[in-house]
């Protein structure tokens, strides 16, 4: 037995779990993994999350206790070992918002509507004090993994990011530079599950949340409507902009430009940590969603408001061909990281 595996085993008697029966739950694209624990009819979820990583513990534990007051279903807090990165939460299930779309296309208004009044609601309120609260230049430079990672890996090269990165901070200042709210980052259609035993905007299960900071209104619309993993109708993502657009009384061709920036943003960067995942951690599971994003940006970019950084990205971003992401996995080494 490991340390960690050691440390856990305590862990968890510690907390009255020690009996429990474990089954591994799901890994992501961090080092976190989960199991779901059971000890007769009751069930808790165990997060490992190894310090020293991206991911805070402690930032879970905090943002998922501020999501609570507000009203909204983060995860009970049940046991915790922060120091060692262990965390023992409550079950909110299995009913996750792609799971159930994809059994039945005709929930998708329904569950993405409580998606976004969520959203709605969260961004209403005042955010935890404390955050990161990056400027449009940071947003920009988080956007050059596309060339770090992405172009670098189609050319052996990494590109000049001058140009890109003032293209870029300079749509971002203009349409999406605007008073913080609290984001999420990661709120999409696997990150929330249906709770329709419970009251109102309490049916919408929240995770990993661990990585909340200060950000735009529309970034977090942007993750759920503009999912990686899944693609959301046409007809969901303009009633669920339209909702969004007549809750905040927002102008709908300011939002316009400010969806389509911070869309830009987000998908230049996934395609980036998509083939960073591949290249450094040995994960290229992640290459066949790597289209579905370009196509994402490519729908951004056509906004008249991201002309100038459209004709960068023309230049230094090859389109994802068959080949071209052939030999993006033939770098992957053989061995993932975790």
């Amino acid at each position: 037995m490991t340390d960690r595996a050691h440390d856990l085993t305590a862990f968890l008697h510690r907390s009255g779990w020690g009996a429990a029966e474990r089954r591994h739950l799901a890994g992501d694209a961090s080092d976190r993994r989960y199991e779901r624990l059971r000890l007769g009819a009751a069930t808790a979820v165990l997060m490992d999350n190894p310090p020293g990583g991206a991911d805070d513990p402690a930032a879970f534990s905090a943002m998922a206790r501020h999501l609570r007051a507000l009203g909204l279903s983060a995860p009970a807090i049940l046991a915790e070992d922060l120091a060692q990165g262990f965390l023992l939460l409550e079950d909110l299930g299995d009913d996750l918002f792609a799971r159930l779309v994809a059994a039945d296309p005709t929930r998708e208004d329904q569950l993405y509507a409580a998606a976004t009044d969520t959203l709605l609601h969260l961004q209403a309120a005042a955010p935890p004090s404390g955050l990161p609260n990056l400027t449009a230049e940071d947003w920009a430079t988080a956007a050059g993994f596309a060339l770090d990672w992405y172009a670098f890996a189609a050319s052996g090269t990494r590109p000049d990011p001058a140009e890109f990165h003032a293209a870029l901070t300079k749509a971002l200042q203009a349409h999406a530079d605007g008073p913080r709210v609290l984001i999420l980052r990661d709120f999409h259609a696997e990150n929330l599950i249906w709770l329709p035993g419970r009251d109102s905007l309490a049916r919408t299960g929240l995770l990993d949340f661990q990585l909340g900071q200060l950000g735009q209104p529309g970034y977090d619309l942007v993750s759920l409507l503009q999912d990686a993993r899944r693609d959301v109708s046409p007809a969901t993502e303009t009633r669920m902009i339209a909702r969004f657009i007549a809750a905040t009384q927002t102008d709908p061709q300011d939002f316009a430009a400010h969806y389509a920036t911070l869309g830009a943003q987000r998908a230049l960067r996934i395609l980036g940590v998509f083939a960073r995942l591949c290249l450094v951690a040995g994960k290229p599971g992640y290459l066949p969603l790597i289209p579905h994003v370009w196509s994402q940006l490519q729908a951004n970019l056509a906004h008249p408001a991201l002309a100038d950084l459209r004709a960068v990205c023309d230049r230094v971003l090859p389109a994802p061909t068959p080949d071209l992401l052939q030999k993006i996995k033939a770098q992957c080494p053989p061995t993932p990281s975790r």
